[in-house]
């Protein structure tokens, strides 16, 4: 998978424990990160308004806030294991730092630069017989990123949130052996609804572990069998920022009125809605509905699923 990313945030020492507070906190996902802190203009604002926003949103307690105290232990920690926040990447192929195809990717590419996408925390490296393939990858000056903290022991439901990080960061993703149900597919279809390019190594129809490469090319995907087949499909777009899915650039609303909000909620379930179905149901603005939807995340209230599709728990 190629990497490239065009800007780089620098934040003081302040900035940084702020925003490794509120990444840390209750209900705190990726995208309620950045719709917050673009909002409010900085992670300490954000913080002073997390139990006013889920308060709003029903919770009957608030969320735990993560502690400066916690926040520095975790930087501290951290510095000790020579991990650092990121805002950059260079050129490279990331993988997950799995068996086979992965651990392939990687010793392949030592040299040139990799990036290992981790489940678990920097300490916590999985499976632990790639340590040493790690520790190599660190010292050819690649690098490890994940979201998780410090002693974090990946669990099952992590995979497919690394694998969208793995697809997050690239221009594209190859796909070079996958059965019907297989994590490598989950990442073939979180890399199509960011925008990302997919690509596909064919096999034989006979072997169960082409199965899944094999319906990526029926479905659209570039049909690879040699590193040509990547590059002249990339070369085009490699000038172009990367994009991040869906649109969560725009403004939050001030609180919502009553009405508006019971309508919004009124209109989800447990079943997952488009948001653009949402917004058009509700009458409302898309910044109120953002809004609502921001109150109910934060009180636990909401699950977001890839596509632009939420849900009630």
């Amino acid at each position: 998978m190629d990497i490239k990313t065009s800007s780089t945030t620098h934040l003081t020492d302040e900035q940084r424990v702020d925003w490794l507070r509120l990444i840390r906190s209750d209900n705190v996902g990726p995208r309620t990160f950045r719709s917050l802190v673009n909002h409010f203009g900085s992670a300490r604002t954000a913080l002073q308004r997390l139990p006013d926003l889920a308060r709003r949103g029903g919770a009957a307690r608030p969320g735990r806030i993560c502690s400066e105290e916690d926040a520095r232990a975790e930087l501290m920690a951290s510095k000790k294991l020579g991990v650092s926040l990121v805002g950059e990447a260079g050129f490279v192929i990331a993988s997950g730092l799995a068996r086979g195809i992965d651990q392939a990717a990687h010793r392949a590419s030592i040299d040139s630069g990799t990036v290992a996408v981790l489940a678990g925390g920097h300490d916590k490296v999985y499976p632990p017989e790639h340590e040493d393939l790690l520790a190599a990858m660190l010292e050819a000056g690649g690098a490890a990123i994940s979201e998780m903290p410090l002693g974090h022991v990946p669990r099952a439901r992590d995979f497919p949130r690394r694998n969208r990080l793995i697809s997050g960061v690239a221009l594209g993703v190859v796909v070079v052996e996958a059965a019907h149900r297989s994590g490598s597919l989950i990442t073939a279809r979180i890399a199509a609804e960011q925008g990302r390019e997919v690509f596909a190594v064919p096999g034989s129809p006979l072997d169960p572990r082409a199965a899944g490469t094999n319906d990526l090319i029926k479905q659209g995907a570039t049909l690879t069998t040699e590193a040509s087949d990547v590059i002249n499909a990339v070369e085009p777009i490699m000038g172009r920022p990367i994009g991040l899915g869906e649109p969560d650039d725009e403004p939050l609303a001030p609180e919502p009125e009553a009405n508006d909000r019971a309508r919004i909620v009124s209109l989800l379930g447990p079943s997952p809605i488009l948001l653009d179905d949402l917004i058009r149901m509700a009458g409302a603005s898309p910044s109120i509905v953002r809004t609502v939807l921001l109150e109910l995340e934060l009180a636990g209230r909401l699950e977001r699923h890839g596509g632009g599709l939420v849900s009630l728990i």
